[in-house]
């Protein structure tokens, strides 16, 4: 498995495009569409929150009762969630506008959504922008950036990977894109994510894929702790890559879950490094845990600590609000026997062992937690057992840009 330049329209098959149509931003990108030549098997998940955008219950039916489709159509600012029926409405009246002109049924097109909570979309607009996106779409790489960059809200900066591995004695791709800043706490799905690959498999394999891993990297992301009316990933496969086709847990299907891992974790930190205002993504790693699901619920409960976040953002190595974080989180440990290490690209240092702080430099540490990845370790010496978690610091500027998202 190899990394490569590029996004969603990196596998065989795939176009995109975005445009602006003025839904609610001015001067920007706010459209996505992302096409494929040949019908595609496809899987989701999708928000547990329940409160659902009506784009998350039009996906949900689709992946869910049909299992394929061909086009994805997108709009930043305006969530459609909280809309009634006419949001729902909405959806099906943008599904049927993209399906004309595409040539395809309207049961073959998935739409998302992104943005304020509670204001309908704007049809008149909505529609227009996918008569700017059809004849625009094209295969190549700055299509699919043109894309990535049309989801954003309060992003930095688009979120794309591209790899390629070999499935059968075939090269088959995965691409994708995603957005998400602000408001991000998945559970059983992520924010706004989709993923295209060549591969031929199953459909009810694609599926077992993507949710099995979602547990290892989206919901092992958190800026904020709130977990979001629209939370979406999207991931369609159209076979035209030529293997044979994956109908069985072997090898290939291992080795495509793999490179599927490489993706979504790649995207997953690439949104909790962009939490709104942050300066520094924050990676903790529990080791020597008891249990997988306990590894993963410390890890967890430190990066969405507010006084950890605010001490990443102060460089302050108060190694205290970590382990009451962990003490919290409902998991029994023996914190005379567990260790902690802060990490970044200025070094690595011990801080606490054996129920004591260790001696060390408040200077060093300081240089440590004063990168753009701060990584933390805590050995629980109870197991064998792992999870990473990925999170941010907390900063004046997120409260700045929250207080007025709506204006």
């Amino acid at each position: 498995m190899k990394v490569i330049e590029g996004g969603i329209t990196s596998a065989k098959g795939f176009k995109a495009a975005g445009a602006a149509a003025g839904i609610k931003y001015v001067g920007r990108k706010d459209m996505a569409m992302i096409f494929s030549e040949m019908p595609c098997k496809v899987a989701g998940t999708f928000t547990t929150n329940v409160v659902k955008a009506a784009p998350v219950i039009w996906d949900r039916d689709i992946v869910k009762k049909k299992g394929t489709a061909q086009a994805v159509v997108v709009n930043s600012g305006i969530a459609n969630a909280c809309t009634g029926q006419q949001g729902l409405d909405y959806c099906e009246e943008t599904a049927e506008a993209a399906a004309k002109l595409l040539g395809i049924s309207t049961k073959d097109v998935l739409v998302g959504s992104t943005g304020v909570i509670g204001m309908q979309l704007k049809m008149d607009k909505l529609k227009e922008g996918v008569k700017l996106l059809v004849p625009a779409l094209k295969e190549t790489k700055e299509a699919g950036t043109e894309a990535a960059e049309a989801i954003m809200t309060t992003d930095t900066h688009s979120k794309q990977i591209a790899v390629q591995l070999e499935i059968g004695g075939k090269t088959v791709t995965i691409g994708g894109m995603a957005k998400g800043s602000g408001m991000i706490h998945p559970n059983m799905c992520t924010m706004l994510a989709y993923i295209s690959s060549d591969v031929n498999i199953s459909q009810e394999l694609l599926q077992q894929a993507l949710s099995d891993d979602v547990n290892d990297t989206f919901n092992m992301i958190s800026v904020d702790g709130d977990t979001s009316t629209n939370d979406t990933l999207l991931l369609m496969a159209n076979g035209a890559a030529g293997n044979a086709e994956i109908t069985e847990k072997n090898e290939d299907y291992y080795e495509f879950k793999k490179a599927l891992n490489c993706v979504n974790t790649t995207l997953a930190k690439e949104m909790a490094g962009d939490g709104e205002g942050a300066t520094a993504l924050f990676e903790v790693q529990v080791i020597n845990a008891d249990s997988k699901e306990h590894a993963r619920i410390l890890a967890k409960s430190v990066i969405t600590s507010s006084l950890t976040k605010a001490a990443i953002f102060g460089h302050d190595a108060n190694w205290g609000r970590i382990l009451c974080a962990l003490g919290y989180s409902g998991v029994q440990f023996d914190p005379d026997r567990m260790e902690l290490w802060i990490e970044s690209e200025a070094g690595k240092m011990l801080i606490f062992k054996n129920g004591n702080a260790v001696d060390y430099s408040e200077e060093e540490a300081t240089k440590i937690l004063s990168e753009k990845c701060v990584h933390v370790t805590a050995d629980m010496k109870m197991g064998d057992k792992e999870a990473t978690a990925w999170g941010c610091d907390l900063t004046y500027d997120y409260v700045k840009i929250n207080a007025d998202y709506r204006s």
